[in-house]
């Protein structure tokens, strides 16, 4: 399975909680700034959303603690689609620590806008040319995790 790295940083003291390890919402802002990161390498970065008047909203998203990281830790996020289509992106974000363990995941629905008008539109010809470029999981290949509904799972 391909996938394309496209955050690396470190578990910052801000980020930590009382427990000693990592806040939940510092694992949603690592997988923010991962997509930011995705928006860069795809032509959305500051001075391509100005030129295009286009950016990218996130519609949904699924995060998964799979494991405690603690301050100072080397996190490394990559990414696979796990689905596009003209507006829309269905992603997976893996967040991993420095030994290549994964410590969270993060399944996003985002969709392309239109900032012109104020409304979803096609991802301009550039932006989904960098799209199809992007390491595309078939259906069989997704991870385990992927597209499943939240509940409490009862023993039968």
């Amino acid at each position: 399975m391909s996938e394309l790295n496209v955050w690396t940083g470190n578990v910052q003291k801000e980020w930590v909680d009382y427990n000693g390890h990592m806040n939940d919402a510092a694992y949603a802002k690592v997988f923010s700034l991962s997509l930011d990161a995705l928006m860069e390498h795809i032509g959305l970065d500051e001075a391509g959303r100005a030129e295009l008047a286009y950016t990218i909203f996130t519609l949904e998203a699924h995060l998964k603690y799979v494991s405690e990281v603690h301050e100072s830790q080397t996190l490394h996020v990559a990414i696979k689609l796990l689905d596009a289509d003209a507006k829309r992106m269905h992603l997976w974000f893996e967040m991993k620590e420095g030994e290549g363990n994964t410590v969270a995941t993060s399944e996003q629905m985002v969709m392309g806008m239109d900032e012109s008008i104020g409304r979803p539109a096609p991802f301009p010809t550039t932006v989904h040319e960098k799209i199809s470029k992007l390491p595309l999981l078939e259906k069989e290949e997704w991870p385990e995790g992927a597209n499943q509904p939240m509940g409490i799972r009862r023993k039968k």
